[in-house]
């Protein structure tokens, strides 16, 4: 029977999807004659999804179906589904007011709802593409992937059609076995009917060598490709490596990824870069963890970024999170030359002793010295800092520390393009952090991840006493003050009630007889 291959990436936020993306070209290229579809839902208004659904699977008639999962948790200081997380959140727990405290908890409501609407929604359409599948060939087979599925693999085992193969991280190996015939045993991924395997999510995916994506090939079996291309302000994806050598206590990209970072070949990222651009693609997104992940990745960033600048596509602008403290002169110049408009760093916390508690690797004073070296260089775009407060040992004098080195790049770059990004963690699963939560009692032993009631709720959404209380009320203050501006209204707050504390306290880190996330589960 000749395979046919449907991808099908449930509804998000219309982020590019690299993913599916990726996946259909690598097995292009192992089967050049298997044929494939993209199906994008994301792109799909909200009532046709089931009806496209349906139709496309009817029309394709796949033997594999691919869903890719991109999001299931939903903490975030944005306004998201049906409201704002963190506001109805924050209102229900902190609010002096009754009538503040009855609108976050109204609210809270409507979000909770609308999480598990979704949760049942997706789950529907993967059985829903199942069974149509299975109406034309009996035999059809599943496979279910993606960001989310990543993350809450051991969650969705018992919600997921018996088989359904689970990936866990990348993809293409495995689709490549599954095509092959062969045994999925070696693979990151388990059988839903089959318990996985024992730390499945600490197993180090196999290379792949990467090649630049074939767009010529994406553009035939993804309808909706142009849709990308013709918003004019999206970023489209390129990724130049995958892996995170880091451990920071939240971040589960160490994990999914793997700890060993895996250099795409330069030649081949800037000819699909050139794929696109020939197409009008002018902005660019490197979808890696990190762009820079360590200092010997600099000589790799550099040559990079030359082979973009000798390719002609000089007028393009291009973003990433980066680590800054993995910057030099001449890297700084070449960010800036070839069209670096923005990018974001998240040091969690302005204090040096809260970075090192936390695992995050980082040396302000380092992270300051080449920020002013990008200043320098001439970078004048709009910088995101994402600070999560109340990770670990959070107390005033550590809060006035963040306020200085606020302050401090705010001098470097100018106080309207640094955008302080106010993040509470959204504790997840097979992170420090959680084995930091379940070995001080804050967590119980199998509670679910992916619950939303209240009394779980609180507790994944990190922001543990003494200082809890205070940051809720601080934010609540901001988001009545101006909700538009509300990174830099928190950090207003928060000098006006701890200060600012001297630069030199805030970039210091003594070590006598203080924990650490490194040790906390000793």
């Amino acid at each position: 029977m000749q395979e046919r291959i449907l991808y099908v990436r449930l509804p998000c936020n219309p982020i590019f999807p690299i993913g599916p993306v990726y996946l259909a070209d690598h097995v292009h290229k192992v089967f050049p004659r298997l044929p494939q579809r993209i199906l994008d839902l994301a792109t799909v208004p909200s009532l046709n999804v089931w009806a496209m659904l349906r139709q496309t699977v009817d029309q394709w008639q796949p033997t594999v179906l691919v869903f890719s999962w991109r999001d299931i948790q939903i903490y975030a200081p944005v306004d998201g589904r049906g409201g704002n997380p963190l506001q109805y959140s924050f209102e229900a727990f902190y609010g002096a007011n009754p009538l503040r405290r009855l609108r976050g908890v109204l609210g809270g409501l409507r979000l909770t709802w609308s999480y598990y609407a979704e949760l049942r929604r997706n789950l529907g359409l993967i059985r829903t593409g199942l069974a149509r599948a299975r109406r034309h060939h009996p035999q059809a087979r599943l496979v279910v992937g993606g960001g989310a599925v990543s993350v809450f693999y051991e969650q969705l085992a018992s919600r997921l059609p018996w088989g359904t193969v689970v990936s866990v991280g990348e993809g293409e190996r495995l689709l490549e076995t599954l095509l092959q015939g062969k045994s999925l045993a070696a693979e990151r991924c388990y059988v839903v009917g089959e318990a996985p395997r024992a730390g499945l999510i600490y197993e180090q995916p196999s290379p792949l060598p990467k090649t630049a994506c074939n767009y010529d090939y994406i553009e035939t079996i993804w309808p909706t490709f142009k849709w990308y291309l013709e918003g004019g302000d999206f970023y489209v994806g390129v990724q130049t490596k995958r892996g995170c050598p880091h451990n920071c206590c939240y971040c589960i990209y160490t994990v999914v990824e793997g700890k060993q970072v895996r250099l795409n070949p330069v030649d081949e990222v800037v000819v699909e870069m050139r794929r696109l651009y020939d197409r009008g693609v002018r902005g660019f997104w490197f979808t890696d963890a990190q762009f820079i992940p360590a200092r010997r990745y600099i000589s790799d960033a550099k040559e990079l970024l030359r082979a973009i600048l000798a390719a002609g596509m000089t007028d393009i602008h291009w973003a990433a999170y980066i680590r800054a403290d993995n910057l030099d002169e001449e890297l700084a110049q070449l960010m800036v030359q070839s069209g670096m408009s923005y990018f974001e760093i998240g040091i969690t916390s302005g204090s040096q002793e809260l970075v090192r508690k936390m695992r995050m690797g980082y040396n302000l004073r380092v992270v300051l010295e080449n920020c002013r070296l990008l200043a320098q260089a001439g970078f004048k775009e709009k910088i995101s800092v994402n600070y999560s407060f109340n990770v670990i040992d959070e107390r005033p004098e550590t809060i006035s520390q963040t306020v200085a080195f606020q302050r401090e790049l705010e001098a470097v770059f100018g106080a309207e393009q640094v955008e302080p990004a106010i993040f509470f963690i959204g504790l997840q699963p097979h992170t420090h952090l959680e084995r930091y939560a379940l070995d001080h009692g804050v967590l119980k032993p199998g509670y679910n991840p992916m619950s939303m009631m209240p009394w779980v709720a609180r507790k994944l959404l990190w922001n543990p006493e003494p200082m809890g209380s205070a940051f809720g009320r601080i934010c609540l203050e901001a988001f009545a003050r101006n909700p538009h501006n509300f990174g830099r209204t928190v950090m207003d707050l928060l000098e006006a009630q701890y200060g600012a504390a001297p630069l030199a306290e805030a970039l210091s880190a003594p070590l006598a007889g203080q924990r650490t996330m490194a040790n906390a589960s000793r």
